[in-house]
């Protein structure tokens, strides 16, 4: 769905936080040619976010990621069992067996997520979820030709989601999710309209598989975000979700010589492709270090590449009692929308 070049015209206090927004609801920019900085700079951003985020997909703040944990391993995330896995393989909560709340709060690309999970496992049956994710963009101040305020615009992503997960057989968990996806922008003061509010739906489907006690792998499939198409303006303009089929494995390297070893080192990588328009895939490689025992520190590592670039990641894990403090940074990625690197927390308490 193109829209035309920015200009001074918009209103918009920021032009590169314009262009932000845009990108995520699925819009493309048409050429823009200016002498002004500012707007040159939108210009540079709306290049980035397309290098990162393919434009021709709505709803892209689905393929932004979810949690301290998953970020600091490099996103490679669809073969480990986690408190976070509503967001990366929903066939990793079925190891659940008590309740759990998790919350979220991140910088990302485009704006600040906050998301939070409540899981609920037990052993015979297996492990309910309910999750809720916003991405804010932010308020982007209008303003008329002589520079008065004639309004605001704020930008939002949501996605509710719904998770059940359980052991199918032996060694084989399975999970699937049914979420609510809208994206909505609205307008306070002089608007020309009342804002703009799309609504999809899509379905995530999982699974993990380990192979005996003695090979300490496991592997993991996931097809993510299938659903119906994102209309914003209109069903001719309306855009296909970013469907995403992901393969992992995760390798815990110190249980193949010691069976109760004094530390736990995992290994993991994945490879995620498109699922329609295949032929750009993205690799993701992730490992952990971590204590053993009640209490325990982990410090994790990981990197993505995808269409020759590279991310780089770290973060700290710290499990005491009944809580789980995780912090991820994302060292070779700057946030458009505050220009610093992106600092994850999220928080985990079972109850």
């Amino acid at each position: 769905m193109p829209f035309p070049a920015i200009t001074r015209r918009s209103g918009l206090a920021s032009p590169r936080s314009f262009v932000l927004w845009l990108l995520l609801a699925g819009f493309r920019p048409a050429p823009a040619t200016t002498q002004d900085g500012e707007l040159a700079a939108a210009a540079d951003a709306s290049a980035i976010v397309a290098r990162r985020m393919p434009s021709t997909e709505g709803a892209l703040f689905l393929i932004l990621p979810v949690g301290a944990q998953g970020i600091a391993m490099g996103r490679a995330m669809t073969a480990l069992p986690s408190q976070e896995s509503a967001f990366w393989n929903p066939a990793g909560l079925a190891n659940v067996r008590d309740r759990r709340f998790f919350l979220y709060r991140g910088d990302q690309l485009a704006g600040r997520a906050t998301a939070f999970s409540f899981l609920m496992g037990r052993e015979s049956v297996g492990t309910l979820g309910i999750s809720y994710q916003e991405l804010d963009v932010g308020d982007q101040q209008m303003t008329g030709i002589g520079g008065e305020v004639l309004g605001s615009l704020s930008v939002r992503g949501y996605q509710a989601v719904v998770s059940f997960a359980t052991e199918l057989v032996d060694r084989v968990s399975v999970g699937t999710n049914f979420k609510m996806v809208q994206f909505r922008i609205g307008c306070r003061g002089q608007c020309l309209d009342q804002g703009v509010t799309a609504t999809t739906y899509a379905v995530d489907a999982g699974v993990q598989a380990t192979f005996s006690d003695a090979v300490p792998l496991r592997l993991g499939l996931m097809i993510a975000h299938l659903g119906p198409d994102l209309q914003v303006v209109n069903a001719e303009q309306a855009d296909p979700l970013p469907a995403r089929a992901r393969l992992a494995a995760a390798y815990d390297i110190l249980d193949h010589f010691d069976e109760q070893p004094a530390f736990d080192l995992r290994f993991t990588a994945e490879l995620e492709e498109r699922w329609r328009d295949p032929g750009s895939p993205s690799v993701h490689v992730g490992t952990e270090v971590a204590t053993t025992g009640s209490e325990t520190l982990s410090v994790r590592l990981g990197y993505a590449w995808r269409d020759g670039e590279g991310e780089a990641a770290l973060g700290l894990g710290l499990r005491v009692g009944r809580f789980d403090l995780g912090v991820a940074r994302s060292l070779t990625r700057t946030s458009l929308a505050t220009g610093s690197e992106p600092v994850h927390v999220s928080l985990g308490v079972v109850f």
